[in-house]
């Protein structure tokens, strides 16, 4: 298809459209269906572990290691991949790359067993590296798509159009294992029968992610142009391009003491958050008195319902909150309020507690990664290069992760409790506070 024009109404709402295919595997895959099916996989044992590459793992100690292993690997290549594809001019090319090894990912997931742990592990790997691999390339389109006054609306429609496709997907999702016999899955008389059908619709909600991602993302591809063809041929230089682009901005941080401050403090509190947000349903699902199965499951999608939708309510809240207060100082109460969620975690055990703290994680989530990114836009010099210090940015946080997940899991294998690993998280939000409140006033 013949390229369409910087800015036209098309190209954009093409662009946006890959969240409406990829926003599925976040919410039922990272979120919800995929972690109760996972522990579901363990209901017959008491000590719930799996041997796995030589050694015996607590089983929610294994797929942390597992997630923060795949954040490492994206955060060291991301930068690599994306300076190849905007030297030689063919992003979309690596955009469909990990977009197919994601939606293959997911629908090899109908086959995840304990059975054949490491092959399971590899399609679980598949999913989540094919999904932040793909965003790294769909979000550097925006600039070549958009003007930057199109910049915030059209990526606001991008995230909604991703949360209505994957709330959509996700009640069909809940649908199938609510009521397998709905869908023609053989549910028996016991209710041993009845979990195993459930079991099942969840391995067929995987495949369903995958195909949804995989063709709703045509329509993307089609639209988008390839790139800014020119025929450069990668050498050594152009793949370790993208790393000395980091090495500059580092050196340049070094150079602005407001900027590093609030960088460190970034990396330090945005740790613990996306670890909490990566386990809070393997810790609701270990950890909360729920009854029966079918009552755990259905609570465990309400509770990412109801953060999905407080998120919403959170990011107006605090954008208001820093347009008065100002960022720095609504990000030191934010921390507050995650500091105290650790201490509660610690002690919930009822669903009625863990949709409380659902509803609060909500209301703190939807703020803190928008007003944290958007304080980090605020405060870089004057610069053109705008696109590298993002990419340090994206990488702080992916290392961020893996340090957050590695401690989390590390704390939850020795003590056999995610409720030790969850309090220990308190530590990184009092840091975190200590080390906003040393950031400048003004840029020095």
């Amino acid at each position: 298809m013949a390229n369409l024009e910087k800015g036209s109404k098309k190209l954009l709402n093409a662009w946006a459209f890959y969240d409406w295919a990829n926003s599925v595997y976040t919410l039922t895959i990272a979120s919800s269906i995929f972690p109760i099916f996972y522990s579901a996989l363990f209901v017959s044992q008491v000590e719930k572990t799996v041997p796995a590459f030589g050694m015996v793992f607590k089983s929610t100690a294994l797929i942390t290691y597992v997630t923060a292993f795949t954040f490492l690997v994206v955060a060291f290549t991301s930068p690599i991949l994306s300076g190849i594809a905007d030297y030689v001019g063919n992003k979309k090319s690596f955009m469909k790359f990990f977009c197919y090894v994601g939606g293959i990912g997911c629908i090899g997931l109908y086959y995840f067993s304990l059975d054949h742990i490491h092959l399971s592990l590899l399609f679980y790997f598949m999913g989540l590296i094919g999904y932040w691999g793909s965003l790294v390339f769909y979000n550097s389109y925006l600039p070549d798509i958009a003007y930057p006054e199109q910049q915030d609306s059209i990526s606001a429609k991008g995230f909604s159009l991703g949360y209505i496709g994957s709330v959509i997907l996700l009640l069909l999702n809940l649908a199938m294992v609510m009521k397998p016999s709905w869908f023609g899955f053989d549910v028996g008389t016991t209710q041993e029968d009845k979990d195993l059908a459930s079991l099942e619709a969840m391995r067929v909600a995987f495949i369903t992610v995958g195909l949804w991602w995989i063709l709703f993302s045509q329509y993307t591809f089609y639209i988008l142009p390839k790139g800014v063809s020119n025929g450069h041929k990668v050498t050594k230089a152009v793949v370790f391009n993208g790393l000395k682009e980091l090495k500059l901005v580092w050196n340049q941080l070094k150079q602005n003491l407001r900027l590093k401050r609030y960088l460190v403090a970034f990396f330090v509190f945005s740790m613990a958050v996306q670890t909490i947000m990566l386990v809070a349903v393997y810790f609701g699902e270990e950890e909360i008195l729920w009854g029966d199965s079918d009552a755990k499951t259905q609570g465990l999608i309400v509770s990412i319902l109801v953060i999905q939708l407080v998120a919403v309510l959170g990011a107006i809240l605090t954008s208001r909150a820093s347009s008065k207060f100002g960022n720095i100082k609504t990000l030191i109460v934010i921390n507050f309020i995650w500091m105290s969620l650790c201490v509660y975690a610690y002690f919930m055990k009822t669903p009625v507690q863990f949709y409380i703290a659902a509803s609060l994680v909500g209301l703190v989530m939807g703020g803190i990664q928008a007003l944290a990114r958007s304080t980090y836009s605020k405060f870089l010099p004057e610069t053109d290069d705008t696109t590298s210090y993002f990419s340090f940015y994206d990488v702080a946080e992916k290392i961020g992760i893996v340090i957050g997940m590695v401690i989390f899991a590390t704390i939850d294998q020795i003590t056999g409790s995610m409720r030790n690993a969850i309090l220990f998280l308190f530590i990184f939000f009092f840091v975190g506070i200590v080390l906003l409140y040393r950031v400048p006033k003004e840029s020095k």
